[in-house]
């Protein structure tokens, strides 16, 4: 797999903001992807040193159009940790 199909985004909501003074970033990723694909993404497209990938799959969430009931679909994550002094540059 190429690199930018393993990493979809990086997600910036209030909790992944709150980690990135730690060096802990959240991606969207190919549920396919597994962790070591995951790394060497990541070191590909941000030029940094990752140290732990932890992924995990997300479970979509219930939704309703009028009397239909639907869920959206599963999606996986990823948290990765960088080494220490790492950080990626997010505009």
């Amino acid at each position: 797999m190429i690199s930018y199909d393993i990493i979809k985004a990086l997600l910036r909501t209030e909790k992944s903001t709150s980690l990135e003074p730690a060096g802990k970033y959240l991606f969207r990723v190919s549920k396919e992807a597994n962790k070591m694909q995951i790394k060497r993404a990541v070191e590909e497209i941000y030029k940094v040193k990752v140290h732990d990938v932890n992924s995990f799959i997300a479970p979509g969430k219930m939704k309703r159009v009028r009397r239909e009931a639907g869920k959206t679909p599963d999606y996986k994550k990823a948290l990765v940790t960088l080494v220490k002094g790492q950080k990626i540059e997010t505009t």
